[in-house]
């Protein structure tokens, strides 16, 4: 039998405004300490050097953590122009340069084949693995990586600000699995003149703004006292862009149960994803079949 976790059985969201310089994993593990919990995880991996919200899942929230990695999220973020690096960021080493300097005008309409649904290949110096191994860690021994095209939605991509020359703001709103670094890389390859991400921010993710997060200095302050809890929001937030059911006493018994369990008639078609509600509270996650809801992610009552 494995040694049971100890910490506080605790359920709810922590939105955090991640500072540059912090991995997603330290905010987790700093969040798990200041509130002594027992499971925590996030939902959206940011880059270091990235700010910006970090929506941290705590015990029971942890189920609903897919649902927030599949929402949209939003960015703004500073392209350098005229540099290409051999990690698409600032941190990198340059490895091209280019005196071409493009227009706004020309800028805004390199953006537009950025929108919709595109391929975009993730930077060499990312998580995704190959053969069992991360990228990053191939790239770093000095290995050729050659990562695959991946489908990516792209809600909107503007510009927003062009401070000088050398230097454009954009924002963008996208799905699941976007690099914003690639973005950058591939604009710069488009206009001709190379680029890189010097600044980044998640503005938005799901539900969860980086206006509302805490920053790592107040979870500090308000580390293990009862103020800290106070800030932490209900994981049905998680929950936002599925459906919602209500389901009646038996029904919420039965799903407790890992049962199909009947809920009242909702906003939903036969074979849609929803979740049930008792109380106001959730109940289980599932699939949608004929006045019943059949559970594939159950919470604890």
């Amino acid at each position: 039998m494995g040694r049971k976790r100890k910490g506080r059985d605790i359920s709810g969201w922590l939105v955090v405004d991640k500072p540059a310089g912090m991995t997603s994993t330290a905010v987790v593990n700093k969040v798990r300490w200041a509130l002594d919990a027992r499971k925590a995880g996030h939902a959206g991996t940011l880059d270091p050097e990235a700010t910006g919200v970090l929506a941290v899942a705590l015990g029971e929230a942890t189920k609903t953590v897919p649902y927030i990695t599949d929402a949209l999220k939003a960015y703004t973020f500073t392209v350098r122009l005229g540099q290409a690096t051999n990690t698409d960021d600032a941190e990198g080493e340059v490895i091209a340069e280019s005196d071409l300097r493009p227009t706004d005008d020309e800028i805004k309409q390199a953006l537009l084949p950025f929108v919709g649904e595109i391929m975009q290949v993730p930077p060499k110096f990312s998580a995704v693995k190959i053969d069992g191994q991360r990228a990053y860690t191939l790239a770093r021994d000095g290995e050729d990586v050659e990562l695959a095209a991946r489908p990516l939605w792209v809600e909107e991509l503007v510009l927003v600000d062009r401070p000088d020359p050398d230097h454009v703001v954009l924002e963008m709103t996208c799905g699941k699995g976007g690099y914003v670094r690639s973005i950058a890389r591939d604009l710069g390859e488009a206009l001709g003149c190379y680029g890189h991400v010097k600044e980044l921010r998640r503005i938005w993710s799901g539900p969860f703004e980086a206006e509302d997060g805490l920053s790592i200095e107040q979870i500090d302050e308000m580390a293990k006292t009862p103020a800290l809890d106070d800030y932490l929001r209900p994981l049905e937030e998680g929950l936002a862009d599925l459906p919602e059911l209500k389901c009646t006493p038996e029904g919420a018994t039965r799903l407790r149960n890992g049962n199909p369990g009947m809920v009242l008639a909702g906003d939903v078609e036969y074979g849609d994803e929803a979740w049930a509600s008792f109380d106001g509270k959730a109940v289980a996650v599932g699939i949608y079949k004929s006045g019943e809801l059949h559970p594939s992610r159950v919470f604890a009552g």
